[in-house]
């Protein structure tokens, strides 16, 4: 495409803005779009795919191609070139089609012979729908210029998709004669509860009237007042909300001030100007930068940066809907059940919470900023609900099982009574654990049971007081490493872990230095890369020692927030005591340094390790003589034991953590910490389970970290025990390897009527 530049992309989105608002049907303006497509880009062919229901790609129109082809080609996802784009979710530009891996040669087509071959996704509210593909006869590079002219091209074929609705969406729903199936949709339970009620759908498509504009001083102008515009709406709503009201309105803050950093990221907004400097308008350029950036920040691997993805959807569609004047509906019934694909703190915080009895999510994680104010607000949320916008219509009835993660759509009356029943204990049963909050965690024969929470953010410590928690028995710190965009820097560490010890009080927090490597990659850390077994890789205190300025930074900062203070810190991933060994020098140094320049620093400094390789189980005499406490995870310890991943599906049901193996390395733990006077915490996910619990108790541990929804139901537990009764029956299952003692332990508890719930 020589001479191909600026004057000509504007001259083509011109055509094309004609062919748009002229007569004539959708398949007849496809038709024309192409052709103009073709003769404006300066190549032979131009065809557009449309993704049809069974996720198959139809040729829908082509300039260039075999016209008999057209509603006849049909790709798979993944199949082909165009498969391809739709499969890895970007462009794709290639000067020898044919050499490419992933070609397929379709005859129908009479594609013979083109050579290069550029594509681009059809993007539709963050959804690929489709592709638009060019091809030439010659050998040709595609330059970055004109892989953004076609995606700009794109936006114009997305919205004519978008307008007419080419693929009914009755060609995606299960159907049997003419009644739609009740259906259950299985989750990921990202806050407990049950909800009962009737569908609304989160309407967070934006349509844009108007794409192109030949007064870019105009729009600019209009841009920055909607963006001004956009800040005292979001003001608002932080007035207004009930959030406020809550025991996390200083976490809120902390979600809209991450939310508000992306709406006034220069960075964004001067990728918008460019856009109008282009000949888009304000909304047109804002839609554009946001489908580039949501695609480049969903292939960082890093779950919480994909995260930010939503936010900048949020502020994205919020953004459109004042630049095109279009208000979102928030009116809901009082039943509501609100059905997104995905949703910013700002979206959900439109609607109103007392109203709201549960929310699905397409996506969705437990650290997602709507998740976050939910869980405040106390709404049952399931997420990663596969297919539920196109599964869901407005107005069904619906059920969400915020306990088990499922999603029960169109229920018969028998089950939304079973469910309201269950739903009306829960609610009896949360009473009961808000009444038990300042009972102490103690046994029928007089044993006291530390209860603690696991946590890793600032959303977290509020929960401390509401639960009646103990204190903070695992703190993970790389949380807030992997939420930023850049390495925090010493003052940011230190600031944002005195904010956590501020709101625990009086209460101790124990900090687990930076754990990440393995699956938690820092996007802004290019030696972070991929392995092939990154659990047993090069991760936590590896790197740490590695890369000694890293912990030095971290530790610098934990000395100067625990100023005056108790301070607890924990070292992960140890694997030798040689390891512990440099570990506390590095520690050493940074404390003589902070006395040294005349700082207070902590009051009492305490280290413990994670017990989590299995090689520190044969050096625990040592170790117990070198910390002043342990933690033990059990997550990652016996997935270590059993070579079995927890997070594999197929292999979840391989090993029992109540079984003789798991007993009996437990037992090592806790009666050589026992034997020697050191406090040792169980901070894994036994800890929170009531069962699982009490075993751990009859073993010898008096210290239980856990998630808060787990410490009502393990405190009753706890409290409806004989812990002297429950070490008798550990015994029973050491001499026969193919038991569990979970259900003897099932049936002691229903017998000593001990509550596990």
């Amino acid at each position: 495409m020589p001479g191909f530049a600026a004057d000509d992309s504007r001259r083509l989105l011109a055509r094309l803005r004609s062919v748009m608002s002229g007569k004539g049907s959708a398949q007849l303006k496809l038709d024309k779009t192409a052709r103009i497509i073709a003769e404006g880009m300066k190549v032979d062919v131009c065809s557009c795919y449309v993704l049809r229901a069974g996720e198959v790609l139809e040729l829908f129109t082509t300039h260039g191609l075999d016209p008999n082809a057209v509603h006849v080609t049909r790709l798979r996802v993944g199949e082909g070139l165009v498969g391809e784009i739709v499969s890895q979710k970007r462009p794709l530009a290639l000067a020898d089609a044919w050499s490419h891996p992933q070609f397929v040669y379709r005859p129908e087509t009479g594609e013979d012979f083109f050579r290069s071959f550029m594509g681009v996704p059809l993007v539709q509210a963050s959804r690929i729908v489709g592709v638009l593909a060019v091809q030439n006869k010659e050998e040709r590079d595609f330059d970055d210029w004109q892989v953004d002219t076609l995606e700009t091209v794109a936006m114009v074929i997305s919205e004519l998709l978008a307008a007419t609705e080419l693929v009914k969406r009755s060609e995606v729903v299960p159907v049997q004669g003419n009644a739609v199936l009740a259906q259950r949709m299985a989750g990921l339970a990202l806050h407990g509860g049950i909800g009962i009620g009737i569908a609304v759908m989160h309407a967070a498509e934006v349509r844009i009237g108007r794409l192109f504009s030949d007064n870019a001083d105009a729009e600019k102008a209009r841009l920055h007042a909607a963006l001004a515009d956009l800040k005292s709406d979001i003001d608002h709503l932080i007035k207004a909300s009930e959030v406020r009201d809550s025991g996390a309105a200083t976490d809120l803050a902390d979600v809209i001030e991450a939310y508000s950093m992306i709406a006034a990221d220069g960075g964004l907004i001067r990728k918008i100007e460019t856009g109008i400097d282009g000949g888009l308008t304000a909304e047109a350029a804002t839609q554009k930068m946001h489908e580039d950036m949501r695609r480049r920040m969903q292939q960082i691997g890093n779950p919480l940066i994909r995260e930010r993805v939503l936010d900048l959807d949020d502020m994205v569609r919020r953004l459109l809907r004042v630049l095109t004047g279009s208000e979102q509906e928030t009116d809901i019934p009082d039943d509501a059940i609100l059905v997104a694909r995905s949703l910013g703190p700002a979206e959900l915080l439109s609607y109103d919470a007392t109203k709201l009895k549960g929310l699905i999510l397409e996506e969705g994680s437990p650290t997602m900023h709507a998740v976050v104010i939910a869980r405040a607000l106390d709404i049952p949320v399931v997420g990663q609900v596969k297919d539920v916008i196109n599964r869901v219509d407005a107005l069904d009835s619906l059920i969400v099982d915020g306990e088990s993660g499922q999603v029960i759509l169109r229920p018969v009356s028998e089950l939304q009574e079973l469910y309201a029943e269950n739903a009306s204990a829960l609610a009896q049963q949360k009473r009961q654990y808000a009444n038990e909050i300042d009972l102490p965690a103690r046994t029928l024969d007089g044993v006291d049971v530390a209860l603690l929470l696991n946590a890793g953010l600032e959303v977290d410590v509020p929960v401390l007081n509401s639960t009646g928690a103990e204190g903070v028995g695992l703190f993970r710190t790389e949380l807030s490493f992997l939420s930023a965009t850049t390495l925090p820097t010493v003052v940011e560490q230190e600031a944002f872990y005195r904010r956590i010890l501020d709101g625990a009080g009086d209460k101790p927090v124990t900090f687990r230095t930076l754990d990440v490597g393995g699956d938690k990659v820092l996007p802004y850390w290019q030696s972070l890369g991929a392995e092939e077994n990154p659990a047993m890789g090069w991760r936590a205190i590896r790197i740490g020692l590695d890369h000694p300025s890293l912990l030095r930074g971290q530790l610098r900062a934990l000395f100067g927030a625990g100023e005056g203070r108790e301070l607890r810190i924990l070292f992960p991933m140890v694997t030798s005591i040689a390891e512990l060994v440099a570990v506390k020098d590095i520690l050493s140094k940074e404390f003589s340094r902070c006395r040294g320049k005349g700082l207070r620093g902590p009051s009492d400094l305490k280290v413990g390790v994670m017990i989590e390789v299995p090689a520190l189980l044969w050096q625990l005499e040592d170790l117990i003589k070198a910390v002043d406490f342990l933690c033990v995870g059990t997550n990652d310890l016996l997935q270590f034991v059993f070579a079995a991943d927890r997070s594999n599906s197929r292999l979840q049901d391989r090993y029992d953590v109540l079984s003789q193996p798991s007993l009996k390395l437990l037992k090592s733990i806790a009666d050589a910490a026992n034997n020697a006077d050191i406090e040792v915490t169980v901070c894994g996910e036994m800890a929170g389970r009531p069962l699982e619990a009490l075993a751990l108790l009859g073993l010898g541990f008096r210290r239980l970290s856990m998630a808060a929804a787990s410490i009502g139901r393990v405190k009753r537990m706890v409290r409806s025990i004989d812990v002297g009764q429950v070490a008798p029956l550990i015994h029973e299952v050491y001499n026969d390897p193919s038991r569990s003692l979970r259900p003897k332990l099932r049936s002691f508890a229903i017998d000593n009527r001990i509550m596990l719930a």
